[in-house]
């Protein structure tokens, strides 16, 4: 190469260095949508026209692994529109630094410092993970799960008359591997809601994807003997969801007067299947929501918001920000002055992270519903604040509301959806992190 091109390539190098990580994951999220975007508005993708904004609700739906829909994928798109839907959920749910890192370790056998640094950031992984390890775990397990999900699923939809049941089951499956919740059926699984396989095997699917790579790895370093038991973040991940999934199955199941007057072999597994999806943000759903009694929508609220884990597919506050949270209430009640959770202090960066987290979570929230519920006069304040919560969440439920947004409805939606995806938090700090390098910049040119 002659050295023009090596100082090109050099300085680019350099000026990515200097991108702090929060940027640098908005900006690769924000590359594959617009990608996305592109390829789903060729007209050998589409079915039928689709305008570009509503292509662009897609990709960034699928790349965020959310699942909201303006139009009905299935309907709207051929199968190579069908296909770019599926890789853009596949990406965003492994995390495009996770797709690119693999790829250069799998041809270099090595990953640069910036891409170490990224991966870490993105997954929030303890310094004892190393990220080369975790990428290949990420990477195998995920084709595991992914594969014996679709075999599972290909059966049960053959036996139910399903047609193109091989297609069908592999992008369902991966779908509810990412909790993308995109369907191919008009209805979700409302048709299968007594159907206990299909249950059974989404929402094993959608758990394992929504607990968190971090989840395998911790559990695969136990079992081998690299440690003696599993990490403190992986014993909060693990404890918080079944306790979601316990009591808020119980809630629905009993104070739900929809569910609670199903057939007794359907009710309880109505229940779960809605808690789990709302918990894990996966979006699929066996039961309308739009049914579901206001004190019921209270806690699918709240599952929302943070039924998810870090290092996984789902999106929200996460567990782990919920338990710093409790703690630090807990705490505070007892006059204690340090912050305890499961017998282990919390450290301070954990409770700074939480916090700021649910304060810029909430910002947004304000933001959102003040714009929507000018835009979308028709709309009843529930329902803005269901698809509002859905969306920072990655969740993809919605009361309807979603196919009937406004132009700037839809950007807003678009807006949290990437959030949701890159972190809420994140996505706050990529904005901050390019202000304070603007400040300095110009900090310099006043010393000059």
């Amino acid at each position: 190469m002659s050295k023009p091109i090596l100082q090109t390539i050099a300085t680019f190098r350099a000026s990515l260095l200097r991108i702090a990580p929060a940027k640098m994951l908005l900006l690769g999220y924000l590359s594959y949508m617009l990608i996305g975007w592109a390829l789903l508005s060729m007209p050998f993708a589409q079915e039928v026209a689709v305008s570009a904004l509503d292509t662009l609700f897609i990709a960034t739906s699928a790349v965020s692994t959310t699942g909201l829909v303006t139009v009905d994928p299935g309907g709207s798109f051929t199968f190579a529109g069908e296909v770019i839907i599926l890789l853009l959920i596949q990406i965003g749910g492994l995390g495009y630094m996770t797709i690119g890192s693999f790829t250069v370790l799998a041809v270099q056998q090595r990953i640069s410092g910036l891409r170490t640094h990224a991966v870490k950031h993105a997954f929030n992984l303890p310094d004892d993970i190393k990220p080369a390890v975790f990428l290949r775990a990420v990477i195998l397990f995920t084709v595991l799960c992914e594969a014996l999900g679709a075999t599972a699923l290909y059966f049960i939809f053959v036996n139910n008359g399903v047609e193109d049941a091989l297609w069908s089951a592999i992008f369902h499956a991966v779908s509810a591997f990412c909790t993308a919740g995109f369907s191919l059926f008009s209805t979700s699984f409302e048709a299968f809601r007594a159907d206990a396989g299909l249950n059974i095997v989404i929402s094993v699917l959608s758990l394992l994807g929504a607990m968190g790579f971090l989840i395998v790895v911790d559990s695969w370093r136990t079992l081998t003997g690299q440690t003696s038991h599993l990490g403190f973040t992986s014993k909060v991940i693990v404890r918080v969801t079944l306790w979601f999934l316990l009591i808020g199955t119980l809630i629905v199941g009993l104070a739900d007067s929809t569910i609670a007057a199903l057939p007794a072999s359907e009710r309880w597994l109505a229940a779960f299947f809605q808690t789990m999806t709302a918990s894990t943000t996966v979006g699929f759903n066996t039961h309308p929501f739009s049914s579901l009694t206001p004190a019921v929508l209270m806690i699918i609220f709240f599952l929302m918001i943070f039924g998810a884990s870090p290092a996984g597919t789902g999106g929200g506050l996460k567990t782990t920000a919920f338990a710093a949270l409790v703690g630090l209430v807990r705490s505070t009640l007892k006059g204690r002055e340090r912050i305890r959770f499961f017998k282990r202090e919390v450290p301070i960066v954990k409770l700074q992270s939480a916090t700021a987290g649910l304060a810029f979570y909430c910002t947004l929230l304000l933001i959102a519903m003040f714009i929507l519920l000018l835009t979308e006069t028709g709309a009843a304040f529930e329902v803005v604040m269901f698809e509002v919560i859905s969306a920072m969440g990655t969740v993809g439920l919605s009361m309807g509301i979603t196919g009937d947004l406004s132009d700037i409805g839809k950007i807003v939606i678009i807006v949290l959806m990437t959030a949701g995806r890159v972190g809420i938090l994140t996505f706050g700090i990529a904005f901050a992190a390019a202000d304070e390098t603007r400040e300095e910049e110009q900090d310099n040119e006043l010393i000059l």
